[in-house]
């Protein structure tokens, strides 16, 4: 349950079309659900301005499902990541309006009316095509809560005219989230380029010295440029949290 549907039960209590006792029964789920392998997070969209995310990897497809529905009992939106066609056969014999995006490997079911309307500007930057998977990742998670998303792919450091192309896209964004394998320049040149925070993503993107991400990790952490925060190897979705929240700041009455 997010604020927007906390909101409309109270003021539907307040109007009288809903009884105390069934306003209570429906408050008593917001904590959270117990649906045997997991403990769904009703409070999540009111703590943090976005429900419970799914991250599938790990679980069975049986699993995912019933997360999802229960998910979807409270909220209008459910956003799973890491999933696998198995994982989106599963979810759509619940929600037929499912969505799998098969770079990104995210379901997306998405019930919110009227749409939300896209906010700021979170501009995403990748270094190779090899990169696309994570930057797909980030850019489907934050355009689902809510934000302004371009796209600016294959502008790597070994052709950075290509990146310096892109200038004007730049300057207009509130956040960047950039995203590179191999040695991890990318970000660097970024942050030089631009007056806002800049989100590095190392990828596992690379051959044997690149350590599975390792190399770009430390790159991106020991970087002479000012501005920029690291997340996690190949994580897309971490990089869009965050940038959702520097695009969005919390309390936003905006937020999905």
């Amino acid at each position: 349950m997010g604020p927007d549907e906390l909101r409309e039960l109270l003021e539907r209590v307040a109007r009288g079309d809903t009884d105390v006792t069934a306003a209570s029964e429906r408050l008593a789920r917001l904590p959270f659900a117990d649906v045997g392998d997991a403990k769904v997070d009703h409070h999540r969209a009111l703590r943090c301005g976005f429900p419970e995310v799914v991250f599938c990897e790990g679980k069975t497809p049986d699993q995912v499902r019933d997360i999802a529905r229960e998910i979807l009992a409270e909220s209008s939106v459910l956003l799973g990541t890491r999933a696998s066609s198995s994982h989106f056969q599963s979810v759509a014999q619940i929600a037929q309006e499912a969505r799998f995006f098969e770079r990104a490997r995210i379901i997306l079911v998405d019930r919110r009316d009227p749409p939300v309307e896209p906010a700021g500007h979170v501009v995403i930057v990748s270094a190779g095509t090899s990169d696309q998977p994570v930057a797909e990742e980030a850019a489907v998670s934050a355009e689902a809560m809510g934000n302004r998303v371009t796209r600016v792919f294959d502008a790597g450091v070994a052709g950075v005219h290509r990146l310096l192309s892109q200038q004007d896209v730049l300057a207009e964004a509130r956040v960047v989230i950039a995203i590179a394998g191999m040695e991890g320049a990318l970000p660097s040149v970024v942050a030089g380029l631009v007056a806002v925070p800049v989100i590095a993503v190392p990828t596992s993107v690379g051959y044997g010295a690149n350590l599975a991400g390792f190399a770009p990790l430390l790159t991106m952490l020991n970087s002479c440029a000012t501005g920029i925060g690291v997340v996690n190897i190949d994580n897309g979705f971490g990089a869009a949290a965050l940038a959702d929240r520097i695009n969005r700041p919390r309390g936003r009455d905006d937020h999905p």
